[in-house]
């Protein structure tokens, strides 16, 4: 049996979250987006509630498409709101929309929000070797900056907790433990 981090717990969708997903260096506009948006609905909520409904998100959005979501209208935003297999928050699906906007502005100033978004660690993963789950932090110097910077471009929903929780599932921070087999792997 592997070891790995205590957090997926027993649950199967966590489980291949974690050995797969999370920690994994991302590069694609897409799936950073589709990171930032699902980040965003978790706020206040369990990661598993989120992972459990993430086939719906990619249903209600477009599969993360943000130059689709940019255009969504008041219709299209009281439709996701009808939405129960999404988290049926307004501004959580009117932060979606004014985030894709938000981010195909920075795609047009830094050619892509990948160029962007990875300058806040420098380009490179930040392994912080922690031992224990208490051990993990909830944001940091990167993510603090991350929060101020996307705030001032617009984007909504992107405090520092959740840039930090960005951050981890797109590998820009590795947290796996130390003792976790995807430590190594994740880089």
């Amino acid at each position: 049996m592997k070891n790995r981090c205590d957090w997926p717990g027993d649950n199967k969708l966590m489980i291949e979250y974690h050995d797969t997903e999370w920690g994994v260096p991302l590069h694609d506009d897409r799936k950073l987006f589709e990171f930032l948006l699902l980040d965003n609905a978790q706020a206040g909520l369990s990661w598993q509630t989120i992972l459990n409904k993430r086939e719906n998100y990619r249903r209600a959005f477009d599969d993360f498409e943000p130059a689709r979501i940019a255009r969504y209208d008041e219709r299209k935003i009281a439709s996701l709101l009808k939405n129960a297999g999404i988290v049926r928050n307004r501004l959580k699906v009117g932060s979606a929309v004014t985030n894709a906007r938000a981010l195909l502005d920075v795609q047009a100033e830094f050619g892509s929000f990948d160029a962007y978004i990875w300058q806040f660690v420098d380009g490179k993963p930040i392994r912080n070797g922690c031992k224990t789950l208490k051990d993990i932090p909830c944001t940091s110097a990167e993510s603090d900056a991350m929060s101020k910077d996307l705030k001032k471009r617009g984007f909504k929903f992107v405090g520092s907790t959740i840039c930090y929780a960005f951050m981890q599932s797109a590998g820009m921070v590795n947290d796996h433990l130390t003792c976790c087999f995807r430590y190594r792997q994740c880089g």
